[in-house]
């Protein structure tokens, strides 16, 4: 694009707005946002307080005719139907999956002559790639668009969050021309420290459990070489379990496949059904099929026996260990080391807990930041969680901005 285009004072509205990082990158430009909408109250009312501009909320209850004239469209549309974490209804997911067709419904009304659109990476290969086709040939229409998957981490910024990045421009204005998306960098010096702030006052501290979760399974590790950690998740209740998987999942068998086989922990598995009988299994293994399916697929089969192997191997020390995670909540009896063959320790390293379980990884970039509190990053060596004003310097919103992120800030 050229200098002359670079260098206009455009309007944009910001959709699905969030804290606002849209909008603190275009104002960083001179553009001034002129409309924006966001669902989340909390959120709002940050927003309002961070920007200055009042935020209406659900979109589909804002008459589009209202929203004004606008020169770039920004919209960071609800990830939650692409997303790998979640059922993937991507476009016919009642709640969210229509939303594309609202940003369409108020592209077709004002014309906006560039959109800026970001989402889940998921989003391109969702459905093998046919949402992306079904997205890419909505917006072609009028503009012509460019697409890129990005991560901080590719620009210096330690944090791992691969996302789709949508560019378009109108056709009728010249298209995308002398359009590139930034060069990636290959800096392998990233540290999670380069966010960490330890003056920090405003932290939530560890709980004992939370910390007696980790020196537990800091035990784990002591027991083991660093070649012996398992690359696959551990499954700790698989250990001791021998009950049948590999050709039918449990749920397609019949009482008598399960009689006297061991479940969870290796307990022996006893009920009057067979609905009894899978409560004494993981949970995961207790369902784990769908529609017509009748086997498990075939990384979980994968799972399952890498986890038998391994507790065959060390089950002389495993059989003392297991006790003290009998009582852990489901997840907390998984784990998964993400580092390699480095020292076992866990307290230099960065966790999160998940529900697919602790994942333990290198202090380097931190995981993706989610909405749900429980899987904020951990810095155990500090005894806390990832705090709000670290969270907003890995994702650049504290620079030079004087940004809110509670309300009662």
């Amino acid at each position: 694009m050229d200098l002359q285009v670079s260098m206009r004072k455009l309007k944009f509205i910001d959709l699905f707005a969030g804290l606002g990082g849209f909008h603190l990158a275009l104002a960083d430009l001179g553009h001034y946002c002129v409309f924006a909408s966001e669902i989340n109250e909390e959120l709002r009312e940050l927003y309002e307080k961070n920007h200055k501009i009042k935020v209406h909320g659900d979109i589909n209850e804002v008459d589009i005719d209202s929203i004004p004239s606008h020169d770039i469209l920004c919209a960071g549309f609800p990830c939650q139907p692409f997303s790998k974490a979640g059922a993937q209804l991507g476009l016919d997911d009642p709640r969210n999956g229509n939303l594309f067709y609202k940003i369409m419904e108020i592209i077709y009304k004002h014309e906006p002559e560039y959109v800026f659109l970001e989402n889940v990476s998921n989003l391109k290969g969702h459905d093998d790639g046919n949402t992306w086709k079904v997205i890419q040939k909505e917006l072609s229409k009028l503009y012509d668009v460019r697409e890129e998957i990005l991560s901080p981490h590719q620009f210096s910024i330690p944090q791992h969050r691969s996302r789709i990045y949508i560019v378009g421009r109108l056709k009728k204005k010249g298209g995308l021309n002398d359009f590139q998306f930034p060069q990636k960098d290959d800096n392998k010096n990233v540290s999670i420290h380069d966010i960490i702030m330890n003056d920090e006052t405003d932290f939530m501290t560890l709980r004992e459990d939370t910390k007696n979760h980790l020196e537990v399974w800091q035990e784990f590790l002591d027991h083991l070489k660093v070649e012996e950690v398992p690359r696959f998740p551990i499954w700790a209740m698989e250990f001791g379990a021998d009950y049948p998987f590999e050709d039918k999942a449990p749920i397609k068998l019949l009482k008598k496949d399960l009689e006297d086989k061991k479940g969870t922990f290796g307990k022996i598995i006893k009920g009057n059904s067979l609905d009894d009988m899978l409560q004494c299994l993981p949970i995961y293994a207790q369902d784990g099929v769908k529609g017509n399916e009748k086997e498990f697929p075939g990384w979980k089969k994968y799972y399952i026996r890498a986890n038998r192997e391994f507790y065959n191997k060390h089950k002389s020390w495993l059989q003392n260990w297991i006790p003290k995670i009998q009582e852990f909540e489901n997840s907390h009896q998984k784990f998964e080391w993400n580092c390699g063959e480095v020292p076992l320790t866990i307290n230099d390293k960065i966790v999160q807990f998940r529900p697919s379980g602790i994942r333990v990884k290198m202090p380097t970039y931190s995981p993706a930041l989610v909405l749900t509190t429980t899987q904020i990053p951990i810095f155990p060596w500090l005894g806390r969680y990832m705090t709000r004003k670290e969270a907003a310097k890995l994702q650049c919103m504290n620079i030079n901005k004087n940004i809110n992120f509670t309300k009662a800030a």
